[in-house]
């Protein structure tokens, strides 16, 4: 029998995960020599690809001197760590990965804690040490203090450091010792990655940690084989985490990880990462077993959703022009769909039945979704995000979410961005100087005041700045924070947009849509350049006469309108605002589109 190992590469966004399991696939010999194999081979989703970011947990597999190393490729986002926390209840060891330069950033110290608390004993893998501004031994001392402050044991204080640069393929024991392979860090996998302590006789039971669909083989649950031995054909109960008997199936395809692919095999053993197919309603978080088995393994806890948006039925005049599923119920089944696999997302159905409330970890996950429904054929009209809350269990007070955001800015745009922290009420609690000539700034921010953010502060630092966040815990409520202040220009009729028209409401305000543009009345074509919204008419053609105009004044230019993306939309929008999403446009609308209704609705809100 091969001898096993179960490691997780963690850490923050873009330290590196991907690149270093595509060298550790190369140089284990998962590829032929004259394979043709992408870039960052992991990322297999469209979306990872395109945003350069892994989205979703992914197993793979290397030989190293006759030991199998399974290894789990981890999203670095926050807003992705449902994810992260169940993945490390598969794996007896974590890679944590620090950029050289960075040092522990926010989902750094997110992603330890959790290591942590399980008891992993974590090998730290220092990576991009060929950078000009690395500093690798600083870096290494900043984790250890990240350790300590997370309570660490001894144990897992005292972890080894290897010093990487994935892109160029080496791995050494000192920053300098640059060599042209990975063997070093395989080597300390194999010394100090203890093997799977796994129950191999007694009934077969194991924990559905990801789930996906596979068009041919139907439902595929994915998790580490807790006990016994489980073979093709052999029947198969699940159970919920309360005791209920979920199914009884039969187990028609049993899946194991070698290199990039996912192998049949007629047997597996305790320890051992494996899919399986043959169940119909079993999810994740159940136990999969043997008939026999009674008692659900524990699943670990994960962390509630902080933010929720609405999704509901495009209801807009040009609904159903573009996007061929509109109905609430093929809405419904998607949602539902997403929810069994992402523990992450919550889905909660409204009185009127044709909107739906989905809460998950934050805006990028939840765009993530949108976006995913939108190149699947959806219709959709989405409200701006808003935070849960909660009564806090001793007191009964309100409380709302905080995140830790730790924003890397040069210093002249410094006193600027915390101008605008303050304001959307964050706490400044460190401030130091950073790698590579920055400033360093660490706030303490209300959730809901971040939403949105993110292009002003870009605006602020002239695209230097960098902003990472997650989630702190909770607080007292902090009061109100003052949203966006101008208003929209709103088409009062529908039609197609007119150059001539566009052209002297340039003097409004900034315009989101060209010329030759379907709208509708109610449509939010720009921003007012004041306060309160204007309603406009983007149809209105010049008035002929029979005189030759001397001079050029038919030479109408537009100034380009300004494009939203899917997440800058969402952050744009007020409360009494929609998103509407299909397949070929993101459009701006007011939630009532009749003026009358607007009307009616504001005064209502305002007695409120």
């Amino acid at each position: 029998m091969t001898e096993l190992r179960n490691i997780a590469i963690i850490a923050h966004v873009d330290h590196g995960k991907t690149t270093l399991v595509d060298q550790l696939l190369a140089q284990s010999g998962a590829f032929r020599a004259n394979q043709q194999v992408a870039e960052r081979a992991m990322d297999s989703n469209d979306l990872e690809r395109e945003r350069g970011i892994t989205i979703l947990a992914k197993c793979t597999s290397v030989e190293w001197n006759d030991v199998r190393i399974n290894i789990v490729d981890t999203p670095g986002h926050a807003d992705f760590g449902g994810e992260v926390e169940r993945i490390l209840s598969m794996v007896d060891g974590v890679l944590l990965l620090v950029d050289a330069a960075e040092g522990p950033m926010p989902q750094t110290k997110f992603v330890t804690t959790k290591a942590l608390q399980i008891g992993l004993k974590p090998v730290l893998v220092i990576n991009k040490v060929d950078k000009p501004d690395a500093r690798p031994y600083e870096v290494q001392d900043e984790v250890f203090d990240l350790f300590s402050a997370l309570e660490a044991n001894d144990e897992q204080l005292d972890f080894p450091t290897i010093f990487a640069s994935a892109k160029n393929g080496w791995a050494a024991e000192e920053p300098d010792g640059e060599c042209d392979n990975m063997e070093a860090l395989f080597e300390v996998v194999m010394k100090h990655v203890q093997p799977p302590v796994a129950e191999k006789s007694g009934a077969f039971s194991m924990i559905a940690t990801l789930l996906e669909a596979d068009p041919y083989l139907g439902r595929i649950l994915t998790g580490r084989i807790h006990t016994g031995t489980v073979k093709v054909n052999t029947p198969l109960k699940a159970i919920a985490q309360d005791g209920s008997v979920v199914e009884n199936g039969r187990i028609t395809k049993l899946l194991a990880f070698r290199g990039l692919e996912r192998v049949p095999v007629e047997e597996a053993n305790a320890g051992d990462l494996v899919a399986i197919a043959g169940l119909s309603t079993a999810t994740v978080s159940d136990t999969l077993g043997d008939p026999s088995i009674e008692t659900p393994i524990p699943a670990p806890p994960i962390d509630p959703p902080t933010l929720a948006m609405t999704f509901a039925i495009n209801n807009s005049p040009l609904a159903g022009t573009e996007g061929s599923k509109v109905t609430s119920r093929v809405i419904r089944d998607r949602l539902l769909r997403e929810s069994e696999g992402n523990v992450a997302i919550r889905i909660t159905e409204t009185e009127d039945k044709d909107a739906f409330e989905v809460a998950g970890r934050g805006e990028l996950q939840l765009g993530v979704l949108i976006e995913q429904m939108r190149r699947e054929g959806f219709e959709l009209s989405i409200s701006r995000p808003r935070v849960l809350y909660r009564n806090n269990p001793d007191t009964g007070e309100r409380e709302e979410p905080v995140e830790e955001a730790v924003v890397d800015v040069d210093e002249e745009y410094a006193g600027v961005v915390v101008e605008s922290m303050s304001e959307r009420k964050a706490e400044m609690t460190e401030m130091r100087p950073g790698g590579g000539g920055k400033t360093r700034i660490v706030f303490h921010a209300p959730s809901r005041g971040l939403i949105g953010y993110h292009g002003q502060f870009l605006t602020e630092t002239r695209g230097t700045g960098i902003m990472n966040r997650m989630f702190h815990g909770y607080t007292a409520y902090k009061g109100p924070i003052t949203g966006r202040r101008t208003g929209v220009l709103i088409s009062n009729a529908p039609g197609k947009t007119v150059g001539y028209a566009l052209w002297n409401l340039e003097d409004r305000g900034v315009l989101f849509v060209g010329s030759g543009i379907k709208v509708y009345e109610g449509m939010i074509i720009g921003e007012n350049s004041r306060s309160g919204d204007l309603e406009v008419n983007p149809m209105k053609a010049k008035q002929l006469t029979n005189i030759r105009a001397a001079g050029t004044d038919e030479n109408i230019r537009l100034t380009t309108p300004r494009r939203f993306s899917l997440e800058q939309a969402l952050a744009y929008i007020g409360d009494d605002e929609l998103v509407e999403v299909t397949p070929e446009n993101i459009r701006l609308r007011k939630r009532h589109l009749d003026p009358h209704e607007r009307k009616r609705a504001s005064r209502a809100e305002n007695a409120a």
